[in-house]
């Protein structure tokens, strides 16, 4: 009979931890990006993510590092499924699917994923608090656990001239991103970038809920903000790319679970 150790080491590795799956073939890792680009859009839809038309994630392209695959123009979240996304060169031109690239998208995207090559995904929206938030021209305090993941991770585009539909802007913004995970976009919103497709919607979903927090908290009276050792050492345990990545995966199960149509 096994002893107890045995049994427990056994039970301990039938437990089921997912981790992001790593690939042979470039055609499983693209249609396993584009699964998760629609997925993180109808997760955007689902949480009022969108303005309009404005708001975009992309996903580099595992073949062509200098492409991308976007959502359409002018095509809700809400809506989008696999076969509706496109793929953008490096010129802006669409050269897969059937609909148009935002302009804003391309300005601004192609140029963080130029300046950034370790990073696979990038996301935008004009969602309310985020917006809130950056037209304090402030960046996140260390308020809370959750927000700690973007302490000394995080810049501020510290400018505004309008809709962004030069590259040279682009590249001002990618500059203010440098090497964190996100960005403030001064009276405009928030950019977040990931090394998975999962990471990069975590991050933006959980920044916006940071904005709200801290906008709630500074309009109740006095914050109590977490001491630098303290927020540094939390950075440290929850602000990786593959603890976003876990975080993230409830909410991809619930939505693939919900609509089904977007693997389409």
């Amino acid at each position: 009979m096994p002893d107890e150790e045995q049994l427990f080491d056994k039970l301990a590795t039938d437990l089921i931890f997912r981790l992001p799956p790593t690939f042979d073939d470039v055609a499983d890792e693209r249609r396993h990006r584009k699964e998760r680009l629609a997925a993180a859009l109808r997760i955007f839809g689902k949480f009022g993510f969108e303005e309009g038309v404005a708001g975009h994630i992309t996903a580099r392209d595992p073949e062509r590092a200098d492409h991308f695959w976007v959502n359409p123009f002018g095509m809700s979240f809400k809506h989008v499924r696999v076969s509706d996304l496109i793929l953008v060169n490096h010129e802006g031109k669409v050269v897969e699917g059937r609909y148009h690239v935002n302009e804003a998208a391309f300005a601004i995207h192609s140029q963080i994923h130029q300046a950034r090559p370790g990073v696979v995904a990038a996301a935008h929206s004009h969602s309310t608090h985020g917006r809130a938030l950056s037209a304090l021209g402030r960046t996140l305090e260390p308020i809370t656990q959750d927000v700690c993941a973007f302490y000394q991770d995080h810049g501020l585009f510290d400018d505004y001239t309008g809709v962004v539909t030069d590259v040279e802007e682009g590249k001002r913004i990618a500059a203010a991103l440098g090497d964190h995970k996100a960005v403030i976009l001064r009276n405009h919103g928030l950019l977040t970038v990931g090394d998975t497709v999962d990471a990069a919607a975590w991050w933006f979903i959980t920044m916006e809920r940071s904005c709200q927090v801290q906008l709630l908290a500074q309009a109740a009276g006095r914050v109590v903000p977490i001491e630098h050792d303290d927020a540094v050492r939390t950075h440290e345990q929850i602000g990786n790319d593959l603890v976003g990545w876990i975080n993230y995966q409830p909410l991809h199960d619930q939505i693939v679970r919900e609509q089904p149509d977007l693997l389409d």
